[in-house]
Order: structure tokens, then sequence, then C-alpha cells
């Protein structure tokens, strides 16, 4: 909103109207008021949520301090939705077609997010909403911003071409001239770092453009659905998931400033994005917001997030590195979340394997998703290897450790640029 009327008045010389056109400037606006949003107004929503006694339901575990959780007002994901939407309308340019995609994303898993939660605390169904509705909602999300990059002849980009010398050294990175429709991402590690979906269609002739599309859009849809429910298994303890999503919106940042500036990805051998600058807007709001909400989630938590906060910074997080055409990187970057999901699928496949081989379950983690296992005394499993029988660390250490965890998973993501 903002943008176009200081375009506006810059086309009459206002003094310093012309301070919107810069990135900078209007990415720091965004991390100011999204920090100053979620910080005002947290206050204010927590105090309507215990009014309205909407408390998160807590079962007895044996966790060290869990009890005392019980009654914390959940669904304080309302909290970072309005702090990044706010600036994001502010201060972006609103007929940016991926911006477009990431407030879709932002409001579609809110309300995904809220149902969930209102299930559980207004219906008393602990289970919430149906995973088949979850799943769904998650597949149509997926469908909308693959369509939507398929489609849109904004959705560009600009392919990095190589200069080969006889010695197969790359001597210089020149980005094509023309913008272009295409299913390349970029993919770590490898020289050649273009990845195209077209190869896995290679089989199909005629159809292979078709083809290649539709592969892309189920990795879209893949890809959504587990980096948005990997968040959700993430968030149990103060902090964790706000953190984690924090530190992960610093590196996709990085990556989409680098995108969109043709001297940066000349220097980095990665596609030129057009448009893509905008997105620096949406992740300093993001960052912001999640780092505003960590003000009343930090140990010891006044607010829980719940789903609606979850799955919607777990799909946020998805659809801008998909956008940027580096979703290839998320398993590095969302380390984290791959990790306390692997957790959990490791956790019950185990169990039921032996539960049907021996007649009884046994468990490779004493609780899941990950963090659990660490705040359990007793040695087993990996824990015999990290710590001593009674050295269970406390919760807001559990959570700094993990934050330090992402932290190393960032850089290490923005460094594969260059390790080939």
């Amino acid at each position: 909103m903002l943008y176009d009327l200081f375009a506006y008045l810059d086309q009459i010389d206002f003094p310093g109207a012309g301070v919107f056109k810069y990135i900078s400037f209007r990415s720091g606006m965004a991390i100011m008021f999204a920090l100053l949003i979620s910080t005002m107004i947290g206050r204010r929503i927590i105090n309507k949520l215990q009014l309205m006694q909407i408390g998160e339901p807590v079962r007895d575990l044996g966790l060290e301090g869990q009890m005392s959780k019980k009654g914390t007002p959940t669904m304080g994901g309302i909290i970072i939705i309005i702090s990044i939407l706010a600036p994001v309308l502010l201060f972006a340019r609103l007929n940016n077609v991926y911006i477009l995609l990431m407030l879709i994303t932002t409001l579609w898993l809110g309300v995904l997010g809220f149902a969930d939660d209102y299930i559980k605390v207004f219906r008393k169904n602990k289970k919430g909403l149906r995973g088949k509705f979850k799943i769904v909602a998650q597949v149509g999300l997926g469908l909308i911003v693959g369509m939507t990059l398929y489609l849109s002849p904004e959705a560009v980009i600009r392919e990095n071409l190589e200069v080969v010398n006889s010695e197969n050294r790359i001597e210089e990175v020149h980005i094509h001239p023309s913008e272009t429709k295409s299913t390349k991402t970029t993919i770590p590690f490898f020289k050649n770092n273009n990845f195209d979906y077209a190869w896995l269609a290679s089989w199909a002739g005629k159809w292979k453009g078709t083809v290649t599309w539709f592969f892309f859009i189920l990795s879209v849809i893949f890809i959504v659905t587990a980096v948005s429910n990997g968040a959700n298994l993430t968030d149990g303890l103060d902090g964790l998931a706000a953190g984690s999503s924090a530190i992960m919106g610093v590196a996709l940042g990085i990556l989409a400033y680098m995108s969109s500036h043709i001297e940066f990805a000349s220097f980095l051998n990665i596609m030129f994005l057009p448009g893509a600058e905008e997105l620096v807007i949406f992740a300093a709001a993001f960052i912001g917001a999640t780092i505003g909400f960590l003000w009343y989630n930090s140990y010891p938590a006044q607010v829980f997030m719940g789903d609606t906060g979850s799955l919607t910074l777990g799909g946020i997080i998805a659809v801008y590195a998909v956008i940027i055409r580096k979703e290839l990187l998320i398993p590095i970057l969302c380390g984290i979340f791959l990790v306390e999901s692997l957790s959990v699928l490791i956790q019950v496949c185990y169990f039921k394997y032996t539960k049907s081989k021996y007649g009884e379950g046994r468990r490779v983690f004493k609780m899941t998703p990950l963090h659990h296992h660490f705040q359990r005394p007793g040695n087993a499993g990996i824990q015999a290897l990290i710590q001593r029988p009674y050295d269970v660390a406390p919760e807001s250490k559990l959570v700094i450790r993990f934050w330090l965890i992402g932290i190393i998973l960032a850089v290490l993501t923005i460094v594969t640029l260059k390790i080939r």
C-alpha cells in the first residue's frame, strides 16, 4: 500500500519519497513494524485468550515442569500471523505474484491451524481436526502454489550460464539476458548446480513438458505437507519452533536477496529471479514476527502458538523455498524439522515391527518427537552416547542447543552455494 503511495509522491518530487524504492529500507521497516506489532498486541491477545479460557490441554507424560504448562493460553499463532501480514501489506508491492502466494499461504494455513486448535480447545477433542482434512488442505495449497508458478507469466527465471575452460574449470558465469519459464532449481554440492525436473520426464516423449510440470507440482505438494507437519511436531518446547523458524527465515531472506540481485546471482552461480526481491520484505516481517513472539513464548511461556502458528510457519518456509528455487536445500536448512519428523516415523515403525515380531512393542527413543527424548531421565537409545543417566537438560537449555544447531544448519545452507 505505502509503496504505491510513495511511488506517486516520488513522481511529484515529494522530498524523501524515493527511499521506498530501496529494498533495504522497506525490509528494515518491515522487521521493525513486525517486532512492534507482535510485542504490542501480544499482551492484549494473551489477556483475551485467558478471559476466554483458551488453555493448552496437557497430558501427564512424566516430563519435568510439564504440568506447570497446564492452562497456558494457546492459539498464539494469531500474534505471528497478524505481525507478518500487517508489515507486508504496508511495505511490499502487492501486485507481485510471489508476495500474493506468500499471503495466500499465511492465511490458508493460519485458518487450517485455527480450525484444528478450535476443535481441540472449544470442542474438547484432543485429536483436533482429522488428519485427512489437514492433508487435503495442505495438498490444496501445494496445488495452488505449483499451478501458479506453472501458469503465471511473472514466475520466470534468467538462467546462470557457465563458461568452462579446457581444464573443465568454470572461468565465468553469465546470467542469460532473456527470461524464461522453467522447472529448474538449485541443487547443492554439484558444479552443474541446476537440477531440472524435466530429467524425471525424459521418457515421456511429446508429453515431456506436461509431465515435467506434473512432477514439479507433486514435489511442491510433498514439500509443503512435510515441512508444515515437521514444524508442527517441533512445537513442543517453549520457544523451540518460533526460534528455529526465525533462524530459517534469516537464511531464506539472504538467499532471496542474492537470487534477486543479478551480480550476486552471477557470483554465486545461481539463477536470477526477477521480482523475488519483494520476498526479502516478507522474510523481514517473518523474522520480526517470530522474534517478537518469543517475547511471550520463551521459557517460561506465557502463550503457545498452537497449530495456528506451527502449521503456518512450516508452510511459509516450504513455499518460500520453492518460490526462490531452493527447495532442495530444505533437508539442510530445516534439519531440525526433518530430524523431529524422522524420530516419530522411526519410533512408530519400529514399535509396530517389534510388536508383530516379538509380541510387544519396543522403542528406539524414550519419547518422540526427539526433543522430548532428552527431557526424560534414564539411559536408552542415542541418549546413552550423549548424556549420563541422571543428566537431564533443563528445557531452556535444550531449546538453546537446538537453536545453535539450527544456526549451524542455516550457515551450511548458504555455504553450500560455494561448496561444489
